[in-house]
């Protein structure tokens, strides 16, 4: 084997679709081989607006954060580097026999590498007055402002909030103090609502189910979240299927909303409609390329696509499952789950596949190509860590996470039988404390004194020490009910786990409270401060307060 260096190549010539969080963290990651010019990176995003925090959205939308601090890279650091960024252009087609896309511009991008970090879009529910589009037979638009409507937008008083226009629409409604009503009671729909409440507008939660977070939440945490939301000031309908929509015509002879009917004939009326009825991936641009889409782009565990070695996806979009044997049935065609939804770990699979590049493209020699992709594989692609659930709002906090459905008194006796004669597992044991009054909740999920999930309403610190616990995977202790008193009066920060150095504090980014803590030493004060350094607190922003709560201790600890 030689130990000569090897030639430089022509730079690989990437092409990212998408340019959202996601997007913006691989071009980050990617940067220094760009630099290099081992890599020649172009990124196409739709929206006008250069890469800013979706996540954060929602609190743009209320008033609650200035547009600048949505922003989470620096593109013109990127494009000093030599990124060619082009935003207001969209992908219409993947050619790839000739390894090209065609952009709405009629222009064509060749590529060597084809990363597809389109996201996901707001799913609009069947409405009599909405028109509900087909996205599976949708063809990609010519016309980037028109990426998800296709020339069928939504009426006037109804909107949606994924881009920085929804936002728009959603903060002159909350300013002008008008009523807002959110169709949908999961996360986005719950916090956008309760933000808005507090902020003057008047909001009210329509929701099918009993429950809101009905897929977090169970039904003692659920119902404590919709009494506390009342006592806000969020008017909260349950048991409502919504089925067709009252107009009224405006000044101008337009349509626009005015009442969202139920199937029992309830009449809700509004000012404006928020949809908030989950999100779907943008798969149709893969779809129409002939690559496999299930809930999203087929890629495997090292986000290449199923139906093209050259293309990958990461983020909203990717459905990530294991490639099918050839003659695999139908079942192994379709498989289950889908994409996270979730940003952190759409931003781990953006840090792994910049590596995995990196690390393929040190070797230059095609001799070398095999090694280096040996080596570049056996880095795997990290696991998701559990998806914990947090509720951003101001005086009312819930966090859940893992198995929260077992219910204390449905324990199957043959189960404990079972596990009594040593042919079965521990059985699931529940714990549970409510006092709905103060708005307080907590349900803990056991197998043999582990934690396999639990639900928190309006207890921080008892939350955070459940989190540590779940992600330890650690006993909790016997009388359960000595977790109750991290929110008592007589709480004593030593007591408990959460300032252990390698507690998680941010989910998203997998900042620890000994990462924070360095970060303190090395001069980084302020909550913004450890964000610049760490990362910590810029995605959900759920952890800020755990990050000030941090800082404090150790700024205290190094006054002692």
């Amino acid at each position: 084997m030689s130990d000569s260096k090897p030639t430089p190549r022509t730079a690989e010539r990437i092409v990212l679709v998408g340019y959202g969080p996601v997007g913006a963290r691989f071009v980050e990651e990617l940067l220094p081989s760009v630099r290099t010019g081992r890599v020649q990176l172009t990124v196409v995003g739709a929206e006008t607006a250069e890469a800013y925090n979706r996540v954060l959205i929602a609190e743009y939308a209320v008033g609650h954060a200035e547009r600048e601090s949505l922003e989470i890279t620096d593109t013109d650091a990127a494009r000093g580097a030599g990124v060619r960024i082009r935003t207001a252009v969209s992908v219409t087609a993947i050619n790839r026999s000739r390894r090209t896309v065609t952009l709405s511009d009629e222009t064509f991008l060749p590529y060597d590498r084809l990363v597809l970090a389109t996201g996901a879009r707001a799913n609009v529910p069947t409405l009599d007055g909405v028109k509900r589009l087909r996205r599976e037979h949708m063809m990609p638009a010519t016309d980037a402002a028109a990426l998800d409507w296709a020339g069928s937008p939504l009426p006037r008083g109804v909107t949606v909030l994924r881009d920085l226009a929804d936002a728009e629409t959603v903060l002159a409604a909350v300013q002008a103090g008008k009523r807002i009503v959110v169709l949908g009671a999961g996360v986005l729909g719950m916090e956008i609502a309760l933000a808005a409440a507090r902020a003057g507008a008047e909001a009210c939660v329509v929701y099918h189910g009993e429950i809101p977070m009905g897929r977090n939440l169970d039904r003692g945490g659920g119902t404590v979240l919709a009494r506390s939301a009342r006592r806000a000031g969020v008017s909260m309908v349950n048991h409502s299927r919504a089925e067709s929509l009252l107009f009224h015509i405006d000044d101008d002879g337009v349509e626009r909303f005015d009442a969202l009917i139920c199937a029992d004939g309830k009449q809700i009326n509004g000012d404006l409609l928020l949809l908030s009825c989950g999100v779907g991936a943008r798969t149709e641009l893969a779809q129409i390329a002939g690559l496999p889409v299930s809930t999203g782009i087929l890629v495997d565990e090292a986000l290449v696509s199923w139906g093209d070695p050259f293309i990958y996806a990461i983020g909203d979009c990717a459905h990530i499952a294991p490639r099918p044997e050839a003659g695999a049935g139908k079942a192994a065609l379709t498989p289950s789950g889908g994409p996270s939804g979730l940003i952190g770990p759409g931003w781990r699979q953006a840090d792994w596949l910049a590596a995995r590049f990196v690390a393929e493209l040190a070797w230059a020699h095609p001799a070398d190509a095999a090694s280096a992709t040996d080596a570049a594989v056996h880095v795997t692609l990290p696991a998701n860590l559990p998806a914990v659930v947090m509720l951003k709002a101001e005086g009312i906090d819930v966090v859940a996470v893992g198995n929260t459905s077992a219910d204390p008194w449905d324990e199957p006796a043959a189960d404990i039988r079972s596990h009594a004669e040593g042919c079965g597992p521990s059985p699931l044991r529940v714990a549970q404390w409510a006092d709905p009054e103060h708005g307080r909740y907590v349900k803990t999920v056991t197998r043999g004194g582990i934690l396999e999930g639990f639900v928190c309403v309006g207890m921080p610190r008892t939350a955070a020490e459940l989190t540590l616990l779940f992600e330890r995977g650690s006993e909790l202790p016997a009388d359960r009910s000595v977790l109750l008193r991290y929110d008592g009066p007589d709480y004593e920060p030593a007591a408990g786990s959460a300032f252990a150095l390698d507690a998680t504090v941010c989910w998203c980014n997998g900042v620890t409270v000994g990462a924070i803590a360095a970060s303190q030493q090395a001069g980084n004060g302020t909550v913004a401060c450890i964000g610049t350094a760490t990362r910590a607190g810029t995605g959900c922003g759920g952890c800020k307060t755990r990050i000030g709560e941090v800082l404090e201790r150790f700024t205290a600890g190094a006054a002692a």
